[in-house]
């Protein structure tokens, strides 16, 4: 919580092995829309059995302890994510590998205790789509103007600069369950490259994330 990203460093990750049943947690919540937030009420009146009761009170815990940091942290059950259908250049939905942004330093917290989890790729393994020639192009005509100070505006406005693509011998990897990460976030002054990452693919059949974010 307390060690500040520097040397390249941009991610740090708490290793977790966590006991309980968060599928029984899950199944509890039921059918909900594509995003349904979970409120420590509803888990403390959920009908589960002790090893749920386990996975509750870990969840619970853990948005206790990012609260007492004056964080604020949220848990949504996952069905499914909206996708970019604007047909621009470049999509900027969760599916793409993107950066966090923000005004201030801040960080991105993250895990996911049910369900496939987030996925990582390192900065030197990508590339930005803004910086693709082919794609810059098209982006500049849809922006109709030239490639100046009022472009790079439009590109940010639209988060178009935030979004990036594996390079051919590209190896994302998992965040994995139950484990707890920290990750860059793109900040004036940031000491570190932001932490590229992105939601897994969604797929029929698939069972609903249990995702912490904050």
């Amino acid at each position: 919580m307390t060690t500040r990203f520097a040397r390249g460093v941009n991610a740090l990750c708490w290793e977790r092995k966590l006991a309980g049943d968060f599928g029984e947690v899950v199944a509890r919540l039921g059918p909900g829309g594509a995003i349904t937030a979970v409120d420590d009420a509803r888990l403390l009146t959920l009908p589960v059995s002790v090893a749920g009761r386990v996975a509750s009170a870990t969840l619970l815990a853990d948005q206790r302890m990012l609260r007492e940091q004056n964080l604020d942290p949220a848990l949504n059950c996952i069905h499914g994510y909206p996708r970019d259908e604007t047909l621009a250049p470049v999509a900027t939905d969760v599916f793409s590998f993107h950066a966090d942004s923000a005004t201030v330093e801040t960080d991105t917290w993250l895990c996911t205790y049910y369900g496939p989890s987030s996925e990582g790729l390192r900065n030197d393994q990508a590339r930005r789509r803004v910086d693709v020639p082919a794609t810059r192009a098209e982006l500049l005509r849809c922006f109709g103007g030239e490639d100046n100070e009022a472009f790079r505006c439009y590109l940010s406005e639209h988060c178009f600069d935030l979004h990036y693509e594996p390079l051919p011998a590209a190896q994302p990897f998992a965040f994995g369950c139950g484990n707890l990460w920290r990750i860059a976030v793109a900040w004036p002054g940031g000491p570190v490259p932001p932490c590229l990452h992105r939601a897994p693919e969604t797929c029929p059949g698939q069972p609903p994330r249990l995702l912490l974010i904050s």
